[in-house]
């Protein structure tokens, strides 16, 4: 047995070196200084081995961070960690630029591609939208604080993109409280919807959405609050008229005032019955 088990250990000494090789990456990074270090990095990222790439940015580090070198090699390695889809990762060293190199050109680019981490990290509008969210706050920060850089009008459109997506959140928040017959909480998204993202596509929607919910919420209420009800399906139809004259959402919407402006007058004609009716009983039994 004794023979057995020493016949074993050369092949298990073999199998953990190339373990640790493997893991180490491989092969070992030749350089002679940070410049050479950089460079191969640079030369690694545009072959597309973002892996090895990130290898020789942080050796560059090894000769402190002030070296000359080093700021675009930070720089770089985020990138390299975007190219792994690394997003998270990239921003973080975005954000480790940002405070390690406060006086460097390419400061507004690192805040920039920092909001632009999470823009790329935000998901479909039916997920959750903290890294939507997160991306327009870095992208309004950037802008006020490089309000004439060249890459503030792609700033600017990743923003209204990124409200569109949170809009339609919303909107379709409205829409299920709808198809579960809940009109009051189906009325206040809708209009949250329009007040929170009146600038976005999906504005007219919410408030076309609010008409209808406002007219159904009405219906199965108490004759004392219908018309009050109404009347705000009718201030919602009034704010889309005026707002977007040009929106193809504007027929259905008429079609929704006429049966809103008509349930509306016979609510306040009852009202104004029940009123002279209580008038009447009050005077006699005077």
């Amino acid at each position: 047995p004794s023979m057995r088990t020493s016949a074993f250990v050369p092949v298990l000494l073999f199998a953990l070196l190339g373990a640790l090789v493997g893991c180490s990456g491989g092969t070992e990074l030749t350089y002679s200084g940070p410049e050479e270090a950089y460079k191969k990095g640079v030369a690694e990222m545009e072959e597309g081995d973002h892996q090895q790439a990130i290898r020789f940015f942080r050796a560059v580090f090894e000769y402190g961070r002030g070296n000359e070198w080093a700021p675009d090699a930070r720089f770089k390695l985020a990138m390299a960690q975007r190219g792994l889809n690394k997003h998270l990762v990239a921003a973080n060293e975005f954000q480790r630029f940002t405070q390690l190199y406060r006086n460097n050109e390419l400061l507004p680019r690192a805040e920039f591609e920092r909001a632009n981490s999470y823009y790329l990290r935000s998901p479909s509008y039916r997920l959750d939208q903290s890294d939507s969210e997160q991306a327009i706050s870095l992208f309004r920060l950037f802008i006020d604080r490089h309000p004439n850089h060249e890459l503030v009008p792609e700033a600017e459109e990743k923003i209204n993109e990124l409200r569109a997506k949170l809009a339609r959140k919303k909107y379709e928040a409205g829409r299920l409280y709808e198809q579960r017959d809940m009109w009051q909480a189906a009325t206040t998204v809708y209009e949250r919807a329009f007040d929170q993202y009146p600038d976005t596509p999906w504005a007219d929607d919410a408030l076309l959405g609010a008409v209808r919910t406002y007219i159904r919420y009405a219906d199965r209420s108490v004759e004392s609050k219908q018309a009050e009800r109404y009347q705000k399906a009718i201030e919602n139809y009034n704010r889309l008229t005026q707002l977007f004259p040009e929106s193809t959402l504007l027929g259905r919407a008429e079609d929704l005032y006429s049966e809103a402006r008509e349930k509306l007058d016979r609510a306040q004609a009852q009202q104004g019955e029940q009123s002279l009716a209580q008038e009447d009983a009050s005077s006699g039994s005077n």
